[in-house]
């Protein structure tokens, strides 16, 4: 049951999405298409209690649970920024906004994004953990939550790779190509 709620939740988003911006743009109703998109979080809050709730009736704590939490997490921390990407291409796409501003290939400019990224990752992860520490506490010492202590630990890998990358990035920042440098400026 968890596994499939997960999954309502994700089509839930996009549907949200789509249904929330389709108002804002195609439509002429903002506030209304606001609305909508407010209404994602709620998906969820849902998700969340159903979860706590299948803890609490004796479930056996195993990996969809964990699936949950770092569901939800992921949500939390990269959520609003593919709302805002979506955002800027139907403005561009329906209401004639300007294009979506792409992402720095070179420099110190790409590394500073790839930073924002990992911050991203990094807040998607924390939120996660946090959420399976309160399922294990949740679940106390009678059950068995090894599974999502596992998860616990690719949580922290998340925000490990995400952390080297933005590094190298900064360390060793790509440069724009040689026959690029002043073309196009």
């Amino acid at each position: 049951m968890i596994v499939t709620l997960i999954v309502l939740c994700e089509v839930g988003f996009w549907v949200l999405l789509a249904a929330g911006l389709g108002l804002r743009y195609i439509a002429k109703k903002p506030r209304l298409g606001a609305a909508v998109l407010l209404c994602e979080p709620l998906l969820e809050v849902v998700l969340l209690v159903v979860t706590a709730v299948d803890l609490k009736n004796g479930a056996e704590p195993d990996w969809k649970h964990g699936l949950a939490a770092v569901y939800i997490g992921f949500t939390v921390g990269l959520g609003h920024s593919v709302i805002k990407w979506m955002d800027a291409k139907a403005a561009h796409r329906f209401a004639g906004g300007p294009a979506p501003v792409k992402p720095p290939k070179y420099g110190m400019a790409r590394a500073a994004h790839e930073w924002r990224v990992a911050g991203r990752w990094t807040v998607a992860a924390v939120t996660a953990i946090a959420l399976l520490q309160a399922a294990v506490w949740y679940v106390g010492g009678d059950g068995d939550t090894g599974s999502l202590q596992v998860w616990q630990q690719k949580m922290l890998w998340v925000i490990g790779i995400n952390l080297v990358v933005a590094g190298c990035y900064t360390v060793f920042p790509k440069q724009e190509p040689k026959d690029r440098v002043g073309a196009g400026r």
